[in-house]
């Protein structure tokens, strides 16, 4: 299916199919090709999908500054991209890692602007980090240097380590390799403020779906049952033999969770492109609600 490319105002993105919007929006140190298997799907099924390289990834700005990265930042850029897309209806959003703290810091501030969430291995809480990760998030001058220093034949090397991409072809972890060299060695100053969502979570009125693998080395599996009881709308599914990356490593369980999810919500609430200027509420099938006060 024919995929158009666009790289307007600092950001690189995609556009595939037609229908209802799907967002896919990535995780940290990686970019849209995440979802070089999933968004196939997506599109094939009658969606148009829309996934962006955020702030400092893939084809994306890249400032030169590490007081540009911080999850404030790449919020801005991403909601500001979401807006001037002019979608014709609310999306379904879909966010991995960081990119599912995005996407729930955007339901939770424009709930009238979201159909539902599809959260993959979702990052929402600093508590959720590896031992590693947290040494990593507290001294990110390390883990710059690190990134400058290591060759992306190591990070080729390494990335074998995760039983997602174990497994995949090569050119899944070449890419992954190169998402991770080219990607602004800045972005792991990102990790160093991330908020705590966990007292605003019942604030998160839409539709949620949460997928994440049962062998995470990145963020504790343990940590999402505890999610889905927080939401006051969600379901979820644990993968098994599946790490942080399930999109990538089982994209076929990924992409018909996703599809049976998202169908439902337009057999609830029809997709119907609205006019200029019309309530996207009527979308919604929920109640408009401000942000959680306070949050951030």
């Amino acid at each position: 299916m024919k995929q158009r490319q666009y790289n307007r105002n600092g950001v690189n993105y995609i556009v595939q199919g037609e229908g209802p919007p799907v967002i896919l929006v990535h995780g940290i140190g990686a970019s849209l090709h995440d979802w070089r298997y999933l968004a196939p799907q997506l599109a094939a099924a009658g969606y148009s999908v829309y996934a962006l390289d955020l702030l400092g990834h893939g084809e994306s700005a890249k400032p030169e500054d590490a007081h540009h990265y911080h999850v404030e930042a790449l919020y801005a850029h991403f909601a500001t991209w979401l807006e001037q897309l002019n979608l014709s209806a609310p999306p379904a959003i879909a966010g991995h890692s960081l990119g599912g703290l995005l996407s729930l810091l955007y339901a939770l501030r424009h709930p009238e602007k979201v159909n539902g969430l599809v959260l993959i291995n979702p990052f929402y809480s600093p508590r959720q980090l590896s031992p590693l990760l947290r040494l990593v998030s507290r001294r990110p001058h390390w883990g710059e240097k690190a990134m400058r220093l290591t060759p992306q034949w190591l990070i080729y090397a390494l990335s074998g380590w995760d039983v997602d991409t174990a497994g995949r072809q090569p050119q899944a972890r070449q890419q992954i390799a190169l998402d991770y060299k080219r990607a602004s060695p800045y972005f792991v100053y990102i990790t160093r403020e991330v908020p705590d969502l966990t007292p605003h979570l019942s604030g998160v009125h839409a539709p949620t779906l949460v997928i994440w693998g049962e062998r995470d080395l990145s963020l504790r599996p343990s940590s999402f049952p505890p999610l889905l009881q927080a939401l006051p709308r969600a379901r979820g599914h644990a993968i098994p033999d599946c790490g942080h990356q399930p999109h990538i490593g089982k994209p076929e369980v990924v992409g018909r969770l996703m599809l049976e999810f998202i169908s439902q919500l337009h057999l609830a609430y029809p997709y119907q492109p609205r006019s200029e200027g019309e309530n996207t509420n009527r979308f919604m099938g929920q109640p408009q609600r401000s942000a959680s006060e306070g949050l951030l």
